[in-house]
């Protein structure tokens, strides 16, 4: 019997991210989603509304076991998606705030990460949510085995990791179908070590192992 399967190589992985390919629309992408292919009226409006920008750190992490995608567990007493997994990340600053500089700076005060530490290795598709926000997934790769995540309390609950070897199983992420406002479509679970990541989140990580197993 063949073995589990691995992850990509980082130098694999640098090529791909940093490779120019169509982009995706961020809308088209969640009708492709739906069951019927028809939003509903309401989750159509919220869709309609001027959107609000994101970004993401999607932070690859060089342990001794291999690489590990970086999570987070956002502080339960949140406006915004409380108690749900999340990368580090946040909205884009009015001032001219590039979707780099957003996803260090967030990662900074969310979990200490320095970005003198990260390598951008470039972004993902741009992903929108049922909710209204424009998100931009900045990968990221974290030579330093030794980081240590430092939590601010008042963003997040806790820190973890996941080796990218157990994301790129085909088993582990599973498909399933929720409803928002009227409309059913399908997204993605992941489960480890007792967390459970869904939503935007999984989504992105979707889009992430699919991306880099074009090798």
């Amino acid at each position: 019997m063949p073995g589990p399967l691995r992850a990509p190589s980082l130098a694999a992985i640098r090529r791909i991210v940093a490779a120019p390919r169509a982009a995706v629309d961020p809308l088209e992408r969640i009708v492709a989603n739906v069951e019927g292919g028809r939003l509903s009226p309401a989750l159509r409006a919220v869709l309609d509304q001027p959107t609000r920008l994101a970004s993401v750190l999607l932070a690859l992490l060089e342990r001794r076991g291999g690489l590990t995608v970086l999570f987070t567990e956002r502080a339960a007493h949140l406006k915004d998606h409380a108690g749900q997994i999340s990368f580090p990340g946040g909205r884009i600053a009015e001032q001219g705030e590039t979707a780099v500089a957003a996803a260090l700076r967030e990662a900074q005060e969310e979990i200490g990460l320095d970005p003198a530490e990260v390598e951008i290795l470039g972004p993902l598709d741009d992903f929108l949510t049922g909710t209204g926000f424009l998100i931009t997934p900045i990968v990221g790769y974290v030579a330093s085995g030794e980081f240590v995540a430092v939590p601010d309390p008042t963003e997040v609950a806790s820190v973890f990791e996941v080796p990218l070897d157990f994301i790129c199983e085909p088993a582990s992420i599973v498909e399933t179908y929720r409803e928002r406002l009227g409309t059913r479509f399908r997204t993605y679970e992941l489960e480890h070590g007792g967390y459970r990541i869904w939503g935007a989140t999984a989504a992105i990580l979707v889009s992430f192992r699919d991306l880099i197993s074009q090798v």
